[in-house]
Formats: C-alpha cells, structure tokens, sequence
C-alpha cells in the first residue's frame, strides 16, 4: 500500500544544498512538540498578565486577611471571591504552561476562560466595591479593596486580549 510519493533528495543537483534528512527534522520538531514545559508561555504576554492577576488577588487577600474586620458577610465574601478566582488562574496557568489543552482537546479552553474572566471579573468587581465601602478607613482593608479593583482591570485587560486573538484567529482562518 502507498503512502503517497518520496521524495529523495541529494547533494548533486543544481537546487543547492541538500535538504536535511527528514527523519531529523521530523525528530526536531517532535521534541519540541514532546517538552514537558512551555517555556515560551512564561514570558509571554498572556502568561505575565496571569502571575500580574494571581500576585494582586494574593495581596488583597493577604491585606483583607490580616486587617481588623468591621463586616464579616463583606470581607468573608470578598475573601472567597479572590481565593477562587487565584485557583482558577492557576488552574489555567498550569493548563497553558504543560500544554494540557493539547491532550484535552474535547474542552474549548479558549471559552472556558472568556467565561471564567468574564464571571470572576464580575465578583471580583461586586467583592471589591462593597470591600471599599465597608473598610472604614482601616489601611489594610482599603489596600484589600484597591488590590482587588487591579485584579479585576488585569482580569478585563485578559479577557479582553484572548477575545481579540481568537476574533483575529477565527477571522483569517475562515478565508485562507
């Protein structure tokens, strides 16, 4: 049975140099493909934008946590809001970093996290306007409160960012 044509190529002919064997850039690619890490992830643009979110919502819980409460439904509710949202940020950095995604390809991640910024950013939002409302004054609760208003702009400014990329990937990819 054939597995369509080959084509060998050698040193003598006039179109140059000789291409390299392709069981070594089938290799080369595999291993890249195979590393355990995303390395690129780290430094990208969405994965600095990832650690920027998880460092805010663990200040602003630390700050919440370790200053003296005047309203307990508020700050607990706040409390829950920044440790669930930093779990799933995680969650889904981890995803990204050990390309998971690639292996669960049954789940669109892409909407799974439009819609985990989209209803994160929303508590977040609700958490840190009645945190600031309630504060008092007191540093650490007002610190709390305007460590979670960052964390909910870094939350639309991702948001924002993976809707733009999969717009322009869905668009280009429709007419080539």
């Amino acid at each position: 049975m054939s597995h369509g044509a080959r084509v060998i190529r050698t040193g003598v002919s006039s179109g140059g140099p000789a291409a390299p064997p392709a069981a070594t850039v089938a290799s080369s690619s595999a291993g890249s493909d195979e590393e355990l890490m995303d390395g690129a992830y780290f430094r990208s643009c969405a994965g600095m934008l990832k650690v920027a979110q998880m460092i805010a919502l663990l200040i602003g819980f630390i700050s919440v946590n370790n200053s003296p409460w005047t309203d307990y439904s508020a700050y607990s509710f706040f409390q829950i809001v920044t440790m669930c949202d930093l779990v799933m940020i995680l969650f889904f950095y981890i995803i990204h970093i050990f390309r998971i995604y690639r292996k669960l390809s049954c789940v669109s991640w892409p909407l799974a996290e439009f819609l985990h910024y989209l209803i994160g950013t929303i508590l977040l939002l609700i958490g840190s306007i009645v945190a600031a409302t309630k504060s008092y004054n007191y540093s650490g609760l007002v610190a709390g409160a305007t460590f979670g208003f960052l964390a909910a702009i870094l939350c639309v400014l991702s948001m924002w960012s993976s809707y733009k990329v999969s717009c322009i990937t869905q668009s280009t990819s429709k007419y080539h």
